[in-house]
């Protein structure tokens, strides 16, 4: 399992064991986790919650009348380690 995977699988946890139902979900460059946000989530859960999310290497939620609140973080792979990485504008 890479460790991008392993890393969303105990978030994914974690905000399970908060009472939240989670998915996760395997992409080329990351990692999804998403989850159902209840609406009588406590103002003490949803500290816990971010703490978690803020774990990830980005999270936001979305909100809508049709599908309630989805919570979303995303785990980068790993990038290679390279000895020549210099970026745009910085070739040989």
């Amino acid at each position: 399992m890479p460790a991008s995977e392993a890393r969303a699988e105990d978030l994914a946890a974690r905000l399970s064991a908060l009472g939240l139902t989670t998915r996760v979900e395997s992409h080329a460059a990351y990692t999804s986790i998403e989850a159902e946000v209840p609406e009588a989530l406590p103002a003490e859960s949803w500290r816990e919650v971010l703490e978690v999310v803020a774990e990830a290497d980005r999270f936001g939620l979305l909100a809508s009348s049709l599908a309630g609140r989805i919570l979303w973080a995303a785990v980068n792979e790993a990038v290679p380690a390279t000895g020549d990485v210099r970026g745009p504008g910085h070739q040989r």
